[in-house]
């Protein structure tokens, strides 16, 4: 089965607030959508990533330079196919948006592969399991926000099934936001899973500080705790200075960085993005070499994909999405036939592939190139 051609569509959709975290602002919704069609008829489908600034750009990657490289080839020469891709890194460039049009037809090719032979992503990885436990990312920095308001939103969160939340930190002093932290047990219960995330928002100094101040909380991680620049060295600092496992890798875009950071003794679990760091082939040398350095696979958003990779090993641990009705209309609305959630959990979605169903009129409403 050779592939035949390969079409990518940019959609932007709105927010009705600012969902920031400690780095950044979040004002849409955005995603590509990849769509990969063998000459025989099997079309690879499927939606890859939140990048705000360049989907455009990415769809011109793919149509313009990496399809052209790829057609002909066969969906089941994988790895040969992400050779190719992975060789126009090797110019100067922007590699991280081109990493990410590489994910997109990566994914693309992996649900085309489920298809062609029945099986979903996750029993072509391994089929460990058939659910995988499920949290909401939330505690989003808003404008008047009080700790009662933080209240309400883990209780949304327990109520939408949720077996957990992630909590943005990093953007106050370690007290101000340990506060918050507070706040957030007090409402979750102790059967909930609490996890912060500070996305590089502080010096090891500071996220030392803060862990201690949070270390009678049952947190399950922290994550991203240290300023980019340094954050291997400073992670392992934090690591070895704390008694809460640590959680990076969302910002790397190669299985090579995940490398870095195991070498560096900086983790415990992982959450690389396969719609950041090359879709899925790159994923599984992260997840063997995690699983060689016994430290755990998380992921980083993406649950249409992730629920299908972190089932299908031993060392997998939870998918995320975004449970406010508001922030992720995605994930809400475009995702047709997304799996309920039922006491913390997600059955992966059957049939081939990765086995989604969009909806097309929100594809084309949305939709930017």
């Amino acid at each position: 089965m050779r592939i035949h051609s390969i079409e990518a569509i940019a959609v932007d959709i709105p927010l009705t607030q600012n969902f920031g975290g400690a780095t950044y602002n979040v004002l849409k919704r955005s995603t590509v959508v990849t769509r990969l069609r063998t000459e025989e008829g099997v079309e690879g489908f499927v939606y890859n990533g939140d990048n705000r600034e360049h989907g455009p750009e990415i769809c011109r990657l793919i149509t313009e330079l990496l399809a052209p490289a790829v057609k002909g080839r066969s969906i089941f020469a994988v790895e040969r196919i992400w050779e190719t891709l992975f060789q126009f890194t090797i110019a100067n460039g922007d590699r991280k948006t081109l990493l990410e049009a590489i994910a997109c037809i990566d994914c693309a090719v992996w649900d085309a592969m489920g298809k062609a032979s029945g099986r979903t992503v996750n029993e072509l990885l391994g089929g460990y399991a058939r659910d995988v436990p499920i949290i909401s990312i939330g505690g989003y920095y808003m404008e008047g926000k009080t700790l009662g308001d933080i209240g309400d939103e883990i209780t949304m969160y327990r109520e939408a099934g949720m077996a957990g939340c992630k909590f943005k930190v990093g953007g106050l002093s370690p007290e101000e936001d340990a506060e918050r932290v507070k706040a957030a047990r007090v409402a979750a219960g102790d059967d909930f899973l609490l996890a912060v995330d500070a996305n590089r928002g502080w010096t090891a100094e500071n996220a030392i500080r803060f862990a201690r101040l949070i270390d009678d909380l049952d947190i399950a991680w922290f994550e991203e705790p240290c300023h980019w620049y340094d954050d291997a060295s400073q992670m392992a600092r934090v690591r070895h200075a704390i008694s809460i496992p640590v959680n990076a890798g969302q910002c790397e875009i190669t299985s090579h960085g995940v490398r870095r950071l195991l070498h560096a003794g900086a983790v415990d679990y992982v959450n690389v993005d396969v719609s950041e760091a090359g879709g899925v082939t790159d994923w599984r040398r992260s997840a063997a070499m995690c699983w060689a350095s016994a430290v755990k696979m998380a992921h980083h958003e993406e649950s249409q994909i992730s629920q299908h990779l972190i089932s299908a090993v031993p060392h997998g641990s939870y998918v995320e999405c975004f449970a406010h009705p508001e922030r992720d209309p995605v994930w809400q609305r475009m995702w047709a036939n997304r799996p309920p959630v039922i006491e913390g959990r997600m059955a992966v979605t059957p049939g081939g592939g990765f086995g989604l169903e969009l909806d097309e009129d929100m594809i084309e409403k949305y939709r930017v190139n």
